[in-house]
């Protein structure tokens, strides 16, 4: 082990850098194993490790819990950004429990 307090600006500097790239080869290296090992468990349930990784979660749409009373097709989930017809009717002093759905 070195005296890191013998060492100059530069040689720390050095170090610092050969430090560096010693953490990011390991990192890599430990990547390319749990690569190689999900890619195995992959092919032993019959799948390659892309079919696994690349599926996409299906997306339930939320159910509408609040409805334009002038517009029946206008709903809103509650979540998300207040469409513009209840932000309108908020602002004229409706409020919100007024537009659930029941």
């Amino acid at each position: 082990m070195k005296n890191l307090e013998k060492l100059s600006l530069d040689e720390l500097k050095a170090l610092r850098k050969d430090v560096d790239a010693a953490i990011e080869s390991f990192q890599q290296r430990k990547k390319a194993e749990a690569r190689a090992e999900l890619e195995a468990k992959a092919r032993e349930l019959g799948f390659t490790l892309d079919e696994i990784v690349r599926m996409k979660a299906r997306r339930v749409k939320a159910a509408a819990k609040y409805r334009n009373p002038e517009n029946a097709s206008e709903t809103w989930s509650g979540r998300g950004r207040r469409p513009k017809w209840l932000e309108e009717a908020l602002n004229a002093g409706a409020d919100l429990a007024d537009f659930l759905i029941k």
